[in-house]
C-alpha cells in the first residue's frame, strides 16, 4: 500500500470505528480522497475488509434493525435501501430475518394509530393510512387487519 492509500486507510478506518459504513460507501469516499484513483481505492477498500473495519453483512443487520425499530420501516423499504446501497441480496435477506417480528408489528401498530388520529376526521383516511402504511414499506396483506382495527368505530 501506497502513502496516500495509507493515509486513506487510517482515516476511513477511524471513520469506520465511529460508525457501521457499507462497502459501495466506503468506496465512494476513498475514490474522493484518492482523487479517483480506482486501483487505489480498491486496495483501501480491501484492506478495510480484511482488517474488519467494513462488513455489509454487519452494516446490513444493523440497518435492518435499525430502521425496523427506530423509524418504524417495514421490509420492502428496507430491502429497496440496501439495494441502492448495493448490498447482495443474499445479505440482505439474513439482515432482514434478524428483524424482531412482534417488535416490528409494535412498533407499525405505534405509527398508524399516531397517524390514524391526524386522519380520522378525513373522509379518505383509511386509504390515506393505507397508502402511508404500503409507503413505509409495509405489504398490503399483513397490514390490512391490523388498519381494520385502527380504524373501527369506536
Amino acid at each position: 500500500m501506497e502513502e496516500k492509500e495509507k493515509q486513506v486507510f487510517d482515516a476511513l478506518s477511524a471513520q469506520c470505528a465511529r460508525r457501521e459504513y457499507c462497502t459501495a460507501d466506503i468506496r465512494r469516499k476513498a475514490l474522493q480522497r484518492l482523487d479517483f484513483d480506482a486501483a487505489g481505492a480498491e486496495t483501501v477498500v480491501a484492506a478495510l475488509q480484511e482488517e474488519g473495519f467494513v462488513d455489509d453483512r454487519r452494516y446490513a443487520a444493523a440497518f435492518a434493525r435499525e430502521k425496523s425499530g427506530l423509524s418504524g420501516w417495514g421490509p420492502v423499504k428496507i430491502r429497496s435501501a440496501l439495494l441502492a446501497r448495493q448490498i447482495p441480496r443474499e445479505v440482505i435477506a439474513g439482515a432482514l430475518e434478524e428483524i424482531d417480528p412482534d417488535r416490528a408489528a409494535a412498533r407499525l401498530e405505534k405509527v398508524l394509530e399516531t397517524k390514524w388520529k391526524t386522519l380520522a376526521d378525513d373522509p379518505q383516511g383509511r386509504l390515506k393510512l393505507i397508502r402511508f402504511a404500503l409507503s413505509r414499506g409495509y405489504d398490503y396483506e399483513p397490514v390490512r387487519p391490523l388498519i381494520e382495527r385502527i380504524t373501527a368505530p369506536r
